[in-house]
C-alpha cells in the first residue's frame, strides 16, 4: 500500500517575498516502513532585495538548504531509532 499525504505552508508577511511564496511537501509512505519526501519551495520576491534573494538562495543556497534539510531528517531518524540513508534529489 502507497499513501501519499501533502503540506502546504505559504508565507503571508514578508518584507522580501510575495504572491505564491511557500513550501510544499509530499509525504509518499510506503508497506515497508519508509516514506519517500519530496520538497517544493516557491519564492518569489517582492522588490528588488526579494528578487536578489531569490537568485541567490536557487543558484547558490540550493546546496546549503538541501544539506540541511537531509540532516534534519537523519536528526529526526536519530531521535526516533531509526536508521536509514535519507538522500537529496
Amino acid at each position: 500500500m502507497v499513501r501519499s499525504d501533502h503540506v502546504v505552508l505559504t508565507t503571508t508577511v514578508s518584507n522580501t517575498r510575495g504572491g505564491a511564496s511557500g513550501h510544499g511537501y509530499t509525504f509518499i509512505r510506503h508497506s515497508d516502513g519508509t516514506t519517500d519526501i519530496d520538497v517544493v519551495v516557491t519564492r518569489e520576491g517582492k522588490n528588488l532585495k526579494g528578487h536578489l534573494l531569490s537568485f541567490v538562495l536557487e543558484s547558490i543556497g540550493r546546496n546549503v538548504l538541501e544539506k540541511a534539510f537531509v540532516n534534519s531528517i537523519k536528526a529526526i531518524e536519530a531521535r526516533n531509532g531509526v536508521t536509514t540513508q535519507p538522500s537529496a534529489a
